[in-house]
């Protein structure tokens, strides 16, 4: 008979590597979003809290620019990144993935809604059109009237 499967949560809990990564993870995430509260700006958005070793935090960023930028703000990150969450933190090391830029965490924009007026003036453009493009006018035109 085979065992169950079993449940993720058990997995993370047990001994080993996985519950290491498991924690390692959350405290990345945490260190960067507490990371990106202490740098607030544009600045914030173009920066990614890439790992935590040997007491170096180890920064990402996009560009070389964007990165003269974090380490001109590296003094009051430490001290303040000390005082609040990592009194282990001995230093941060700020780094160039252009590969950054690819991920990019803003949420891509909707569909685009076909106002009455423009609906009102693509149907009388597709009475005068005929053929196939004058139908797909008038399907265009129609697209309106549902978005409603």
């Amino acid at each position: 008979m085979k065992k169950p499967p079993q449940d993720l949560s058990q997995l993370l809990h047990q001994s080993g590597k996985l519950p290491d990564l498991a924690e390692k993870a959350e405290l990345l995430m945490y260190l960067n979003h507490h990371v990106k509260q202490i740098i607030a700006g544009p600045v914030a958005e173009q920066l990614k809290v890439a790992n935590f070793r040997q007491g170096v935090l180890v920064v990402e960023t996009t560009s070389a620019a964007w990165a003269a930028r974090i380490n001109f703000q590296k003094p009051k990150l430490l001290a303040q990144l000390q005082a609040e969450t990592l009194p282990i933190l001995t230093a941060i090391e700020v780094k160039v993935n252009p590969r950054l830029a690819m991920y990019d965490a803003k949420p891509k924009q909707g569909h685009k809604e076909l106002s009455p007026a423009a609906a009102e003036h693509i149907a009388a453009l597709a009475e005068n059109i005929g053929g196939s493009l004058g139908e797909k006018l008038k399907r265009l035109a129609s697209l309106a009237s549902r978005n409603k």
